[in-house]
């Protein structure tokens, strides 16, 4: 991929996601009276233009080269008989199995030190919409992108026809980091919504609501946590940088994140 086409990507992919969420945002604000301009807006747009003109290639590449091994390890019999399904029994299991590795794969870099140290750079956004949702550490990111991922390789699902659902997952991420509260009552059950995530972003570490698409395994798993309101605040508990750069770096050289102590009903997760 050339500079000149990255940079128009990322353009026209900035536009289109503006357009999609700026209107929801001003109609269904979460918090009212949050700016388009607000604090730390410009180290999201640099996490934002990161990822398209830097980071997403190497996350392809990583993905690509693991998903390879465990393709050709899965039998020939199998990736038929999963491809002779038909396309919504595909989509029903790649988004319970996705979910159910994401659920427990996010809960963990909460509670482990070492992943918490890249994945709480994503949690140190004070303000919450969708441009928010692109401060991401590339490292979490790939991370996060194997485990939505797994399922497709293991099972050897066609990724060809289910190339809808795979953009369907990454609009969403940003779906529920929008500064928006949609009136949908108690199908959020179901769906999942902004709010739940956003309660995700308290400064609690443990604040709950780990799932992705569905907060199905928040509920049975016994971490769902929705209240009628906003969080106070979003952000992490420790001081961290606030610049792009020195972000990126943080988790390699600083270890007080680590030392965050646990509670009691935490402490078997280390």
């Amino acid at each position: 991929m050339t500079w000149p086409f990255a940079i128009l990507t990322s353009g026209i992919g900035f536009f289109f996601l503006l357009a999609i969420f700026y209107p929801l945002e001003w109609a269904f604000p979460a918090k009212h009276g949050q700016r388009f301009f607000r604090p730390a807006w410009l180290t999201d747009l640099c996490f934002f233009l990161g990822q398209y003109l830097i980071w997403n290639g190497a996350v392809l590449w990583c993905l690509a080269y693991f998903a390879d091994g465990i393709y050709q390890a899965v039998p020939e019999s199998f990736r038929l008989t999963i491809a002779a399904q038909p396309w919504w029994v595909q989509a029903v299991e790649v988004v319970l199995l996705s979910d159910f590795c994401v659920y427990w794969g996010h809960r963990l870099q909460h509670h482990n030190a070492l992943l918490w140290r890249f994945h709480s750079i994503h949690h140190t956004a004070e303000h919450l919409d969708w441009l928010a949702a692109h401060r991401e550490h590339p490292i979490d990111t790939i991370y996060t992108m194997s485990l939505i991922n797994l399922p497709i390789f293991l099972l050897g699902f066609p990724v060809q026809t289910l190339a809808g659902l795979i953009a369907f997952r990454g609009i969403w991420a940003i779906y529920i980091h929008s500064n928006v509260r949609l009136p949908i009552g108690p199908v959020r059950m179901l769906i999942g919504a902004p709010e739940l995530h956003h309660w995700h972003h308290d400064r609690d570490r443990r604040a709950g609501n780990y799932a992705n698409i569905s907060p199905i395994m928040d509920i049975l798993f016994g971490t769902y946590r929705c209240p009628d309101h906003e969080p106070e605040s979003f952000g992490v508990e420790e001081p961290t940088p606030k610049s792009y750069v020195k972000q990126l770096a943080y988790p390699f050289y600083n270890q007080a994140r680590d030392k965050q102590p646990l509670t009691s009903d935490d402490s078997d997760a280390e």
